[in-house]
C-alpha cells in the first residue's frame, strides 16, 4: 500500500505544481492583454491628435485660399470697372481724332 499511496501522492504534487505553472502564465498574459490595449489606446488617442491638427491645418488653408479668391474677384471687379472707364473714354477720344482728320483733309 505504501507504494501507491506514494504514486498518489507524486500525482497530487504534480497537479498542484501544474495548476501553478498554468495561473502563471495566465496572469502573465492578462497583464500583456492589459498593457497591449494600454499601448494600443496610447497611439488611437495620438493617431486621434494628428488627425484633429491635420484638420485644424486644412481648415485654416481652406480658409486662406478663399481670402485670396476673395481678394483675385475685387480685383477682377476693379479691372472689369477700369477697363469699362478706359473704353468709354477711349471710343469718343478715336471719334475726335477722326473728326480732327477729316477737318485736316477738307482744310487741305
Amino acid at each position: 500500500m505504501s507504494r501507491p499511496m506514494l504514486l498518489v501522492f507524486l500525482l497530487i504534487i504534480l497537479i498542484i505544481t501544474s495548476q501553478f505553472e498554468w495561473k502563471q502564465p495566465l496572469v502573465s498574459d492578462v497583464e500583456s492583454n492589459s498593457s497591449l490595449t494600454q499601448k494600443q489606446h496610447r497611439i488611437s488617442n495620438a493617431e486621434e491628435t494628428v488627425k484633429e491638427k491635420i484638420i485644424l491645418v486644412q481648415e485654416k488653408n481652406i480658409r486662406r485660399l478663399n481670402e485670396l479668391v476673395r481678394h483675385l474677384q475685387e480685383q477682377l471687379q476693379q479691372c472689369k470697372g477700369n477697363n469699362g472707364t478706359i473704353n468709354s473714354t477711349v471710343v469718343p477720344l478715336t471719334e475726335r481724332i477722326l473728326e480732327l482728320e477729316r477737318q485736316q483733309i477738307l482744310e487741305d
